[in-house]
């Protein structure tokens, strides 16, 4: 099969940990699929963000739109063909006095919060406003606004900003209802330019529970599939696969590290490695990779230089840093 899998083990990189005896969880985490499979291992650089990260690695160039923007394509709230409408990113998030603490514990509460944020859409009806929901009471809205405010986003917690108007009247009804807990906006835009993807990625799927990643695809024209069950992804690429290239994104490493469980975040890479195994043990051409650190001691994102394992040879050593924008393209060319 000459079609390529990418397998984006996201925020997989971290600090060593204390209750793994000083390692990191995929340095703990027992993968033999992957160590046997994937023999050549690369470094490139990673970047804050992933959909920062997917976009230079995908098209050779970081992206020229908002976070919101991107995940609106990848929930169906923004398409290439009629891009006016401006996108919010929605983060459940507790208001403490003059902070904002960003909540990766969501699930205990989002069948709350859900229904009152529908209830409160009304403050913001003569935008026509459009939302969709995903992991753990996440959110995207779309308005017919013009109103971009810049606000910082995640996992570091911010002082609160002053948001006037109607957004800012949404969220503080929202905030009163729920005790202190809130949608809170950041990453807000209007759709960009994209490049096209880099040479030789002709073609690409992808499946994932995250609007990012399928929002990256879909603003380079691809298809894409939201999937929520880690196992389900597995058949589903596999599927896919046999047609054309696929990107497989496992989002759960992230989310793991900002909970700050060492041991989830060991379990769902050891829990990827078998799924690989039993689905694409015959695959030729693999490529896994990391777009950033999640650090399960602090909960934050880390900026650092990343791994990326692969079964193709590009005549790299592992020591020397691939450029991000050139690895893709140099692995395409190599494939087998």
């Amino acid at each position: 099969m000459s079609n390529t899998l990418f397998v984006l083990l996201d925020g997989a990189e971290d600090h060593p940990h204390p209750l793994l005896d000083g390692k990191k969880p995929y340095e703990a985490a027992e993968m033999p699929f992957l160590y046997d499979k994937a023999r050549f291992r690369y470094t490139t650089t990673g970047r804050g963000y992933t959909h920062l990260f997917l976009n230079e690695f995908f098209t050779g160039h970081p992206p020229e739109m908002a976070r919101a923007a991107i995940e609106a394509m990848g929930v169906g709230l923004l398409d290439i063909k009629e891009p006016g409408r401006t996108a919010y990113r929605l983060s459940p998030a507790e208001i403490d006095g003059d902070m904002v603490r960003w909540s990766y514990h969501a699930e205990e509460f989002k069948d709350r919060l859900i229904p009152v944020v529908n209830r409160n859409l009304c403050i913001l009806e003569k935008y026509d406003p459009k939302i969709k929901y995903f992991i753990g009471g996440r959110a995207i809205l779309t308005m017919e606004s013009d109103y971009v405010p810049e606000l910082p986003g995640p996992p570091v917690d911010t002082p609160v900003s002053d948001i006037p108007g109607e957004l800012g009247e949404f969220i503080e009804s929202i905030r009163k209802e729920m005790g202190g807990i809130t949608e809170y906006p950041w990453g807000c835009g209007k759709f960009g330019r994209q490049y096209p993807p880099v040479e030789g990625l002709d073609s690409l799927f992808a499946i994932s529970n995250s609007p990012t990643a399928l929002g990256i695809c879909a603003s380079m024209g691809f298809d894409f599939k939201f999937i929520d069950s880690v196992e389900d992804r597995f058949p589903a690429a596999r599927e896919q696969l046999e047609k054309t290239n696929v990107f497989l994104h496992i989002d759960e490493v992230d989310e793991y590290g900002h909970q700050k469980d060492p041991f989830k975040k060991k379990e769902i890479l050891e829990l990827t490695d078998r799924l690989m195994e039993k689905h694409f043990s015959d695959v030729d051409n693999i490529i896994y990779f990391v777009d950033h650190g999640t650090s399960c001691v602090t909960g934050e994102h880390i900026l650092m230089n990343v791994p990326l394992w692969s079964t193709i040879d590009i005549g790299k050593g592992s020591e020397e840093i691939v450029p991000l924008k050139d690895i893709v393209s140099m692995l395409m060319k190599n494939k087998r």
